[in-house]
């Protein structure tokens, strides 16, 4: 009964934004981790259309933003709506020893998945110690 009141449903919903607004990460969370000579960052992008998805690199920061929607239509009327909409975005900043040149970017079951190579030049090497005679 306390739970049908207008009151306590504005109350839930004001309580909702402003969790929401604060939280903004909530709908995409992410994984970052090296593989052989390859960096990779899963984000995790459920329920967002592929084509809003927009990427950028400057200098060496990252700029991942999507927006994902609700379905609407005069026929949709929500009874329960939790699921985070709006905009999302990360920032990543990256290291000079990644080739942001050859970043590629791949969605699929509601991951975005970017893979960065390292440069060459920066891979570790083996230094030999020379025997002095």
């Amino acid at each position: 009964m306390l739970l049908s009141t207008p009151t306590v449903r504005d109350l839930e919903r004001l309580t909702a934004r402003v969790v929401e607004s604060s939280t903004r990460t909530a709908g995409a969370r992410l994984d970052a981790y090296r593989e052989n000579d390859t960096f990779f960052i899963d984000i995790d992008l459920p329920g967002v259309d592929a084509a809003s998805i927009d990427i950028t690199v400057d200098g060496k920061v990252l700029k991942v933003r999507a927006q994902r929607t609700r379905a609407e239509g005069e026929d949709v009327r929500y009874v329960i709506a939790e699921r985070p909409v709006g905009v999302f975005s990360r920032q990543v900043q990256l290291s000079d020893k990644l080739d942001t040149d050859r970043l590629e970017a791949r969605y699929d079951k509601g991951v975005l998945t970017l893979s960065i190579p390292v440069l060459e030049e920066r891979k570790p090497r083996k230094i030999e110690v020379a025997a002095a005679v």
